[in-house]
């Protein structure tokens, strides 16, 4: 048996605690059951948003004629486009071995608990007064043996489809189906219900779905029943919920219907570690399992489940352990993003959230149009939602609709961050006309009714 001063199990952000402990003089194990790096740059947000680099490029051709420009794509070379995104998956983990030598010793292969401080790989028990668990999630299966989930799009293997159908009414089914569809290739996405993002606050989603619809062919209130494959091709049966049958026929299928916890893979049933009613594993303020010395971050809690989140806990569980930090990590405000067409942004409460909470608001939604930068855009759905406390101007939440939103609302997060009071966003002097601008009106839209009260 051989003994550490701490064990990561799991490649992604927790590979950033091994290495910093490496460096430090610690004796770290890191065991990864497939490439090292994790869910985000091998199979995620990293390469989804490679592809849609190439999305936006298309969609900005084909849509040119709303600049008074005639344009046409005379070829999409779609070998080249998935070519150059598996070459950077396929070099992945070979990226993070380098920079894990030698500070840390990798093993590849699954991990299980043998007991609290124990855990056994290919064979070998490793035990360590401080275990890491950072082993993420998974897609729920895929409806048919031969359908996808987002995990085989990552590095794509074989033909490159004509046609595809994606199951799915998040941000990973949005996502692809809008890669794919701006590409060229025949895209069809299935939903459950009639809405998209249903996460996201209710007038924002609805703004998307209105526009997202208008590219991506999309079918709501249906489900698919049956699926046969043969001959290379899926023959589905498609239902809706007044009971109308159809079929539908597809090269590839995809199913983006959500994602299961990995801790059913780690043998915890040999550990005192306790699950929640989800399947993901339980912890303390302090990312503290049930049993004393075995922590556990990222979305294998099943709280945040966002690269940045995990980032950051990583970060702040390394400081606990080797800096005497002795103080729970409290996440302030937890912004995130969808990057599609069109893009949202969004932190804090929802509408719908803050009245099932019974918390009091004054909300208002502006338009950019203010900004001529947003005028050249030629776009006119964009929105800013805000909901702010009445008594003390504390921004609750901020929706963002529109172009760069991931980057535009860091400006409300920054605000958020210091003091959180909305004033500062209608004083502040912003540069004209830039993109940012949009905020001025919004901020001073929502100020205007407080003081009306």
């Amino acid at each position: 048996m051989k003994t550490f001063d701490l064990i990561v199990i799991g490649g992604g952000r927790g590979s950033n605690l091994a290495l910093s402990a490496g460096k430090a003089g610690k004796k770290v194990a890191l065991i990864e059951k497939s490439s090292l790096g994790g869910t985000c740059p091998n199979r995620g947000c990293v390469p989804s948003k490679l592809l849609i680099g190439y999305a936006h490029v298309a969609r900005a051709i084909k849509e040119s004629d709303r600049h008074f420009i005639s344009s046409s794509i005379e070829n999409i070379d779609l070998e080249r486009i998935f070519k150059e995104t598996n070459d950077y998956v396929n070099g992945v983990g070979a990226r993070y071995e380098t920079r894990m030598d030698p500070y840390v010793q990798i093993y590849k292969g699954k991990a299980r608990f043998v007991s609290n401080n124990q855990v056994e790989v290919n064979g070998e028990i490793l035990s360590a007064e401080n275990i890491v668990i950072s082993t993420g999630t998974r897609p729920k299966p895929a409806g048919h043996e031969k359908a996808w989930t987002s995990d085989d799009v990552f590095p794509l293997k074989g033909k490159i489809p004509q046609s595809i159908t994606i199951v799915g009414s998040g941000f990973i089914a949005c996502e692809l189906a809008n890669f794919f569809d701006a590409v060229g290739i025949d895209t069809r996405l299935i939903v459950r219900s009639n809405r998209l993002l249903s996460q996201e606050d209710a007038d924002i989603s609805q703004i998307f779905k209105d526009e997202f619809s208008k590219n991506v062919p999309t079918t709501f209130n249906t489900s698919i029943v049956d699926v046969k494959y043969t001959s290379d091709e899926f023959l589905m049966t498609l239902v809706t919920k007044d009971g109308e049958q159809s079929l539908h026929k597809s090269e590839a299928l995809l199913y983006a219907t959500g994602r299961l916890s990995n801790a059913d893979t780690l043998g915890l049933e040999n550990t005192s570690i306790k699950l929640d009613e989800r399947g993901f594993i339980k912890r303390n303020a302090m990312f503290e399992t049930n049993a004393k010395g075995v922590y556990v971050v990222g979305d294998a809690s099943g709280y945040h489940m966002l690269q940045h989140a995990a980032s950051y806990e990583v970060n702040y569980l390394g400081k606990t352990l080797f800096e005497g930090i002795n103080e729970p990590l409290e996440f302030k405000y937890m912004p995130h993003a969808v990057f599609t067409d069109p893009e949202i942004a969004s932190v804090g409460l929802t509408e719908q959230q803050a009245k099932k909470d019974n918390i009091g608001y004054v909300t208002s939604t502006s338009g950019w149009l203010a900004s001529a930068k947003v005028m050249s855009t030629r776009l006119d759905y964009q929105r800013t939602k805000f909901l702010v406390d009445p008594k003390t101007y504390k921004i609750l939440g901020c929706h963002m609709i529109g172009p760069e939103s991931s980057s535009m609302i860091h400006q409300v997060l920054a605000v958020m961050h210091i003091d959180n009071d909305i004033r500062h966003l209608k004083e502040m002097l912003y540069i004209h006309p830039a993109l940012n601008e949009a905020i001025l009106p919004a901020a001073v839209e929502v100020i205007k009714k407080i003081n009306k009260l």
